[in-house]
């Protein structure tokens, strides 16, 4: 039976519970862009990590300092995309930010077939919908209960899938799939994630949180059971820094403020900074021969046992 994206996103949740305190289940973080400290004095790890996405560092990491080098020529070439044979802060930028997204979009190419009935690599609102809803939404399933729910399931759908499409016209690109799908991914989407923030959790339907709801959302006492210090914690929380206009609620820009922190772009940073050290005639932009004169602080294998590994077949970027 075909997964439900909402189910699906769901469960995403659930994971996630387990995986963080629960106060920060729903705080959207950016993703690290490498496990190792940026220290370019005793290491290029974080930076090739950066660079290259953290799995595709570790096959680098058993290439010949040759190969590498080979490769990453190939891999400037697709950088600069405007072909002026220059990389720009901007197109670096671009690459690095595509890199950490890469899990995101091998989850959209996963599943893209089984939406893209009529293989146009596109996916109208009509193919998703009648993939995900139409058994449940069918006159011989009977469930009441569950009919409610979906129906319920498939307006927030709806909704989401015309806010990601970005021309109207109920056919979805594949970027405008992904928004669909992660919508906490794009600045487009925000208002959506925080809309749908507010709707899980404001459980009397006043259209904002409470400090119950908020708890609630979170923690579910058992029969004798003392309240944690986190708990106590998180009622602090609400108060002094959550429900900044004091009213005792949280509303729209206050969840905003909560879920989709402002961060700092560390893919940014990385840029200027490769670029900072890279860049011998200072005019804030990179060549290929630039790249390629430091290509151990972009792609250098930390490697101690190459030839071990000659046998693999490595894919390319």
């Amino acid at each position: 039976m075909m997964l439900l994206w909402s189910l699906a996103s769901l469960c995403v949740l659930a994971a996630v519970t387990f995986a963080v305190p629960a106060q920060e289940k729903r705080i959207h973080h950016q993703a690290d862009l490498s496990d190792h400290a940026h220290d370019d004095g005793h290491s290029f790890q974080y930076d090739h990590e950066a660079f290259l996405g953290k799995e595709e560092a570790k096959t680098f990491d058993q290439l010949s300092p040759e190969e590498s080098r080979d490769r990453l020529a190939k891999i400037v070439e697709r950088i600069d995309t405007d072909k002026d044979g220059y990389v720009s802060h901007t197109e670096l930028h671009y690459w690095i930010k595509h890199r950490q997204r890469r899990y995101i979009e091998e989850n959209v190419n996963k599943h893209w077939k089984d939406y893209d009935k009529n293989q146009d690599d596109k996916i109208a609102w009509e193919e998703y919908k009648n993939t995900t809803y139409g058994f449940y939404l069918d006159e011989e399933f009977d469930d009441i209960d569950d009919k409610a729910t979906y129906k319920s399931m498939l307006i927030r759908d709806e909704r989401r899938f015309r806010v990601a499409d970005r021309d109207g016209d109920s056919i979805a690109t594949r970027e405008e799939f992904t928004a669909f799908l992660h919508p906490e991914e794009f600045d487009y989407m925000k208002d959506v994630v925080v809309q749908e923030t507010v709707e899980d959790i404001d459980k009397d339907g006043d259209g904002k949180i409470n400090l119950d709801e908020y708890i609630g959302d979170m923690y579910t006492p058992e029969t004798g059971e003392s309240e944690p210090d986190w708990v106590q914690t998180e009622r602090k929380h609400f108060s002094d820094f959550r429900d900044t206009n004091k009213d005792g609620f949280l509303d729209a820009h206050e969840v905003a403020y909560w879920v989709l922190p402002a961060e700092v772009d560390h893919a940014d940073n990385e840029a200027k900074h490769l670029i900072h050290e890279t860049d011998t005639d200072k005019d804030e932009k990179i060549t290929k021969k630039e790249i390629l004169a430091n290509w151990n602080m972009f792609v250098g294998s930390q490697a101690t046992n190459y030839g071990e590994d000659l046998t693999k077949r490595h894919d390319e970027l």
